[in-house]
């Protein structure tokens, strides 16, 4: 921790030496987030960074000259190493993060997996939601889910900072864990004096799947709002009118919910106190379409069967999108967002689509690990040794972000040159083993040692692994009440 702290004094400086100094204050830190076999695991984050390629196994990393292990030992450090995580998130959101014009930080959430449909001996593997080519032909695969919290960045870059990333377990609810992940983030960076008391809110995008009511009813008290698609089936109440406007009482419980908006019945459309048509350069006109005070009705079942008392009224402000073209396509369907803002303004409305525009960002992000750096290329049975994996991907992905003002446009013959300041993490990375020749190596030269024995040759396997089930281990002891079949 006092580490974290002298970095926060004196991490700000600008300029090469500052970047030169920042990124060498966190591989410190890095080696020193390292348990058991930290030195063949630091090796191994910088033969990820360095190898100009595409990352299709482990074995390959021990043919770089930064990678000084076998192809037994980078093994053996994924599978039996360790690595204090919690201290890594703590280094990780300690980088800083590039400002926006109104100051205000952009964080957005999403799960992407690890597929691992053949991996019978693996646990703790979940259905995954996957698309296929063609519309309509979604797939569930066996795999390993992570829930990822990303910062996003201003400009037209493909550089998202990844600050933590949490694997899906069987009995996790996916909404609870992703409140807690923003809990700790938010806490963390306030810690890290990347928000102090008085700055804007903290804008934290998400795409359709996501629980909003629930996640922002869980997230309340931190100063952030939370916005996030829905689906184009949805239905949404306005609040229940005034007492005065009501007819005489007839004894019945008073009303909860108001007017009725079903979002493919545009009958039900009230006239919208905000409307704001922009010209944008990559969708065309973009109208906005924003109604303040809008809420899901709330039912006992599903993830607030077991909640106690009266469910909660969770008010926002719905949008409603529609622009000319998105790019590839000539329509583009109307996208339906709610902001937990629930009295939003004009600029606080173009705030919340523009920002979830830019959710998009963390695409590019995953495309990156798994295309180049071979996230989800090793096929490793622990889902600890998984875990290990996965912020190692997240290691090498952050010192390639703090080297992007250090490297050289090294580009291919058939490739453009980039600006200064643009470089994409594919450039960055073909010129970052020329930037490590000037960094300081903490960890120390491998010890000479003997192979073991092995198993005999031609002996067969007397202990054969598990086989594990796929998916969902929570079962209710009783079923609900409302769904029981009644007798005749």
């Amino acid at each position: 921790m006092a580490f974290i702290m002298s970095w926060h004094e004196s991490g700000d400086t600008d300029g090469a030496a500052g970047a030169a100094g920042r990124l060498a204050r966190f591989r410190h830190e890095l080696y020193f987030s390292f348990g058991m076999r930290r030195d063949a695991l630091f090796d191994l984050a910088d033969a990820l960074a360095c190898r100009p390629e595409r990352v299709h196994m482990l074995a390959e990393l021990c043919l770089e000259p930064e990678c000084r292990r076998g192809h037994g030992g980078v093994y053996d450090a994924v599978n039996s190493g360790e690595v204090v995580i919690a201290r890594l998130r703590l280094a990780v959101d300690a980088v800083p993060l590039r400002p926006w014009d109104d100051g205000r930080i952009r964080l957005a959430c999403d799960v992407s997996n690890w597929l691992r449909p053949d991996a019978e001996t693996s646990p703790e593997r979940l259905f995954c939601h996957t698309y296929a080519r063609g519309k309509g032909n979604a797939q569930m695969i066996p795999g390993w889910p992570y829930s990822w919290v990303v910062a996003l960045e201003p400009g037209r870059t493909s550089w998202t900072l990844p600050l933590d990333a949490v694997r899906l377990g069987p009995a996790d609810d996916a909404t609870e864990v992703t409140a807690a992940q923003l809990r700790e983030v938010i806490a963390r960076l306030i810690a890290a004096g990347r928000w102090r008391p008085g700055d804007p809110d903290i804008i934290i995008v998400l795409d359709a799947g996501y629980d909003l009511t629930r996640l922002a009813w869980l997230l309340d008290g931190l100063p952030a709002d939370v916005t996030g698609r829905l689906r184009s089936d949805r239905v949404m109440y306005f609040p229940a009118p005034p007492l005065p406007a009501r007819p005489r009482s007839t004894g019945g419980r008073r009303p909860r919910h108001g007017h009725k908006l079903d979002f493919s019945d545009p009958v039900t459309w009230p006239d919208p106190p905000v409307m704001i048509v922009t010209e944008t350069s990559r969708y065309g006109t973009a109208e906005a379409r924003a109604w303040a005070r809008v809420h899901q009705r709330l039912e006992h079942r599903g993830a607030w069967q077991d909640h106690e008392g009266e469910l909660p009224v969770v008010e926002g402000t719905l949008v409603r999108l529609e622009v000319d073209h998105l790019p590839g396509q000539r329509n583009a369907d109307p996208v339906w967002l709610w902001s937990s803002r629930a009295g939003a303004t004009d600029e606080e409305v173009n705030r919340a689509w523009q920002a979830f525009l830019r959710r998009f960002d963390i695409e590019h992000m995953f495309r990156f690990l798994k295309q180049a750096l071979g996230w989800t290329r090793p096929k490793l049975r622990d889902p600890a040794a998984a875990d290990r994996w996965t912020w190692l991907v997240i290691a090498a992905y952050v010192q390639l972000h703090l080297a992007r003002d250090l490297a050289d446009d090294i580009r291919l013959p058939w490739q453009q040159p980039c600006a200064p300041g643009r470089l994409t993490p594919a450039r960055v990375r073909r010129g970052y083993r020329r930037i490590r020749q000037d960094l300081p190596v903490p960890a120390s030269a491998p010890k000479p040692s003997r192979p073991g024995p092995g198993r005999p040759k031609g002996s067969k396997n007397q202990r054969p692994a598990t086989r594990h089930d796929v998916g969902k281990t929570v079962k209710r002891e009783e079923p609900n009440k409302n769904t029981r079949r009644q007798a005749p």
